[in-house]
């Protein structure tokens, strides 16, 4: 197998997340998604966890020199050489830019979907404050309200999942990621997924066998 090095692409609530441990798992190289990595962060209240938890809850982006460091710092770790997913990075132009000069990128896929569907999906979502566990009101809903099915924790929706910091997240993607697509697409480099059919047809399994067909045309796999 060929190194796999790529980037996913697109909204909050796309489902690169899911798409992600999908083919980490497949192919055995690690989902790297700094949303996790800052999240890990505020909770074990670290120094970069300070500083970026004010910023997250806001729904808006942690500083380029932040995120930078911290992504230069994973790629160099040995469960990277047979390649890795980059989920949430880079968000900027400038992130982009810092990112060539130390990784040669495969491929960049883009997921599209409505912002409606986005916000449907991210509103709905619970999180189970014992074990991390996801749910989803209408999608993946638990067995009893509230209640975790794994361990019986309380389940609850993240600030940034809420309706209004949904809408900026948006509105920031939309004003600093949102170009990285025609940036990458200049290069050759970006590849479309289609995640604006019907709900009930955006499934994982769905947006997964568009990646695969694209590995396949690029040989990586």
């Amino acid at each position: 197998m060929k190194t796999i090095n790529i980037i996913l692409l697109g909204p909050p609530g796309a489902g690169k997340g899911t798409a992600a441990k999908m083919i980490a798992k497949k192919y055995s190289i690690p989902q790297i998604s700094t949303g996790d990595i800052f999240r890990e962060a505020v909770k074990k209240q670290t120094e970069l966890g300070k500083r970026v938890k004010t910023i997250m809850e806001k729904g808006e982006l942690v500083p380029d020199e932040l995120t930078i460091s911290l992504v230069k710092e994973r790629l160099a770790q040995p469960d990277t050489e047979r390649g890795y997913i980059l989920d949430g990075f880079p968000r900027t132009v400038k992130q982009a830019d810092e990112l060539s000069k130390f990784q040669s990128i495969k491929a960049v896929i883009n997921f599209n979907i409505s912002e409606e569907e986005i916000i449907r999906r991210l509103s709905g979502r619970r999180v189970c404050k014992n074990c991390g566990a996801i749910y989803h009101i209408t999608d993946y809903p638990p067995k009893k309200e509230g209640i975790c099915d794994k361990c019986g924790g309380e389940l609850y929706q993240r600030d940034d999942d809420k309706i209004e910091a949904i809408k900026k997240r948006l509105v920031v993607y939309n004003e600093q990621t949102a170009p990285l697509i025609d940036y990458y697409r200049e290069k050759g480099l970006l590849y479309d997924i289609n995640m604006s059919t019907p709900p009930e047809k955006i499934t994982p399994e769905n947006s997964f066998m568009q990646i695969e067909e694209i590995f396949k045309k690029l040989d990586l796999v």
